[in-house]
């Protein structure tokens, strides 16, 4: 037994780093979405900046778009070209997906100082993505209404987790303690 962890410690290494800092994480953001209360239809402070970020990109297409109360659901109504055509929600602010983001990397462990950066970069481009995303995504809807399921559930998951995936590859090729260093001549 003892020789299986040590030929396997690195990855052993790697999923006790990835779950330790995606369960802390989690619970971190938990215990912040717990100070909203979703019965009185209160939305977190990030969901709403996302949604209102994403109705700023929406306003150069459409001056007339804009945010609205849903006094239904804990969510931001999203209006463009004149109609209700998204709701925001918690699961719409991609934290979660930054959560996963930042797990990965510091479980590929690689200098302080650029991991630090590499997370602080990473999650300011998968939020700017994110607000892309719902922008786009709005239009979208409004355009092509019929294909609701397939843009929202297929298309526009795989672009966010599809730039998730490409950092992944960056940090693990170019920072983290794995990446191949030039050899010298």
């Amino acid at each position: 037994m003892k020789e299986y962890i040590v030929q396997f410690k690195p990855f052993l290494l790697f999923l006790a780093k990835f779950a330790a800092s995606y369960l802390l994480l989690t619970f971190v953001y938990q215990t912040y979405l717990h100070q909203f209360d979703e019965k009185k239809m209160e939305v977190d402070g990030f969901t709403q900046l996302v949604a209102n970020q994403s109705q700023k990109i929406l306003s150069l297409s459409d001056a007339n778009s804009h945010t609205g109360v849903n006094t239904k659901e804990a969510s931001v109504k999203l209006f463009y070209d004149g109609k209700w055509v998204a709701r925001i929600i918690e699961g719409c602010n991609a934290l979660s997906v930054i959560i996963l983001f930042v797990s990965f990397v510091i479980a590929f462990t690689g200098k302080l100082k650029p991991t630090l950066l590499f997370i602080l970069f990473g999650s300011l481009i998968i939020h700017i993505i994110n607000v892309l995303r719902i922008a786009l995504l709005c239009i979208a809807l409004q355009n092509f209404p019929q294909y609701d399921s397939l843009l929202h559930d297929v298309i526009f998951p795989l672009v966010i987790y599809g730039i998730v995936f490409l950092l992944w590859i960056v940090w693990v090729n170019k920072y983290s303690f794995y990446a191949e260093k030039p050899t010298e001549k």
